[in-house]
């Protein structure tokens, strides 16, 4: 009886101890402040020796690291904070990726300007949710705010157009989300739905489904048409509307790569002979493999003609448009019925802020949803007109990012990577290590080692099938060797868009010039690095 009373007082005194603990996390008291002040500062002298590192990452082996993470079972005790956050230093962050390091230039990741961390960290202590305007409130017309100045600077419409829409519940110039696949999705969830609308009884595709719509239209199949480079998002994309993978059309690109619009018209023209329904035409400004711009005032030609849905990926290229110099490359984009632009890519914005930005304004009405206990139908909730439930507030950090690099700061960064991927082109060229295999047309870069016994042909284009397999393994060797190494950094990719033709696919090293912080000395020591290992493995 009395052991039974003894652990009855141990088992409470211990239930306490945790609620106290458990209440702590959530105070605004003084030992909690402290608690936060302590930890913000172990935090912040973590994160300046993490953005101080130039390597691009430590050299420690995946199949090493994941001996790490084999524990499945929760520890019987929660740790104080410092032996928390020490453990995730020592455990992840010592082996992350080093994003920031101007010798990190593979991937569509840079540098965040410091203004993101002390916002990041108002986003978070405010925790606003803009699916509602009753957890958002001052968040929702200040939203939609922030994307009417994007849409502007993409359509340029007159003030009337703004003073009507920038603040009408019944309008969407625009929709953030989550990244530039659900951009991508949305786009053409909008088109699919507008283009199957209610008829002669027949209440909608959103209401009957895809294959009544076809049904109740004539039509044998529904289709979206894009180049052979546009990202995978769309094959998502195809399947969740219905489509399938054979219903999403890939044309041919050039060896600009761009759409081949001959082959572009052709395919319009076969789907309309087999009577298939074409949701959306896609235009790509910026392709992930290799920057290149389609010709999108052409597309835009053909799509009116074809009275088609017509949807620009600009996911990557769009922030071109901040640049007096080359928006010129964008041309046509003022003519999308949709565009896709990713903030956490060229708006130097952290993950998790895509765009959607709609030229009629009355566009989303067709994927609008409610529910009586949040959206409801003649509320100004944001949520209604997206696919996303919960949407935190990731605005204040786009709008931060509008104000505090501005739009000549942002025409600053666009030019000099640019200007610094042309000057990896020209080093490129002018060296016979390697093989420019595009011209960038923004600041993506591909090409490739050739070692000395095959220069001869590579320069005169004559290399055989053989020969570029053979290249194909090493240059995969070579990226794979650059990446254990860890002191830079490109990525890979393959191509079928050069010299060589499209029955010959390349591997291709992809570098990507984002990087504020990459100079021209950090580019000489890419290439520099490759020619080290390239060597390496010409001995082995």
């Amino acid at each position: 009886m009395f052991n039974s009373l003894y652990l009855d007082c141990l088992n409470s005194a211990e239930q306490n101890s945790i609620q106290e603990n458990v209440m702590k996390l959530f105070e605004n008291s003084t030992d909690s402040v402290k608690a936060e002040r302590e930890m913000d500062e172990h935090i912040n002298a973590i994160v300046k020796n993490f953005l101080r590192t130039i390597n691009s990452s430590s050299d420690i082996e995946i199949s090493e690291l994941i001996e790490n993470f084999t524990n499945s079972k929760f520890p019987s005790k929660t740790v104080n904070n410092k032996t928390y956050v020490n453990k995730l230093y020592e455990q992840v962050v010592t082996h992350s990726i080093h994003t920031s390091s101007p010798r990190f230039i593979g991937h569509m990741n840079a540098a965040l300007p410091y203004f993101v961390r002390p916002i990041a960290k108002l986003m978070t202590a405010m925790n606003q949710n803009l699916v509602k305007t009753e957890t958002a409130k001052a968040l929702t017309p200040y939203q939609r705010q922030v994307l009417a100045k994007i849409h502007r600077l993409i359509y340029d419409f007159p003030e009337e157009f703004y003073s009507q829409h920038i603040q009408n519940p019944q309008s969407t110039l625009g929709i953030i989300v989550s990244g530039g696949t659900i951009a991508n999705i949305t786009a053409l969830w909008c088109a699919r739905n507008a283009s199957l609308g209610p008829k002669d009884g027949f209440t909608g595709v959103t209401n009957e489904g895809l294959a009544a719509a076809l049904n109740c239209y004539g039509y044998n199949g529904a289709v979206v048409i894009g180049s052979s480079l546009i990202h995978y998002s769309f094959e998502k994309a195809a399947d969740l509307l219905g489509i399938g993978a054979h219903g999403l059309i890939k044309v041919p690109a050039n060896h600009k790569n761009q759409i081949d619009l001959q082959a572009l018209r052709q395919t319009i023209r076969k789907c309309r002979a087999q009577n298939q329904h074409i949701i959306a035409i896609i235009g790509v400004a910026g392709t992930t493999d290799s920057g290149g711009v389609d010709s999108l005032s052409d597309i835009a030609h053909i799509s009116q003609e074809a009275n088609v849905h017509f949807h620009v990926d600009a996911a990557w290229g769009g922030p071109v448009i901040f640049s007096q110099k080359h928006r010129h490359k964008l041309a046509g984009l003022e003519k999308a019925d949709s565009v896709t632009i990713d903030g956490h890519k060229q708006m130097y914005l952290p993950m998790g802020i895509g765009m959607l930005f709609l030229r009629d304004p009355k566009k989303a009405e067709v994927i609008e949803k409610q529910a009586p206990y949040a959206v409801r139908k003649k509320s100004v909730d944001l949520g209604k007109r997206a696919l996303e439930g919960s949407c935190p507030s990731t605005v204040l950090l786009l709008d931060a990012g509008l104000n505090l690099i501005g739009v000549k700061g942002y025409e600053f960064l666009i030019n000099e990577g640019i200007r610094k991927t042309q000057y990896l082109a020209n080093c490129i060229s002018a060296m016979p290590e390697f093989e420019l295999l595009a011209e960038p047309d923004l600041n993506i870069l591909i090409y490739r080692y050739i070692p000395d016994s095959l220069k001869e042909n590579a320069t005169k284009g004559k290399l055989t099938k053989i020969e570029n397999e053979f290249l194909n393994r090493f240059n995969h060797q070579l990226q794979k060797d650059q990446r254990h190494a860890g002191r830079t950094f490109v990525s890979r990719t393959t191509t079928n868009t050069t010299r060589y033709g499209q029955d010959i696919p390349l591997v291709a090293l992809r570098s990507v010039i984002a990087n504020p912080l990459t100079t021209e000395d950090d580019i000489d020591a890419v290439l520099n690095d490759q020619i080290k290992i390239a060597t390496e493995i010409v001995i082995r």
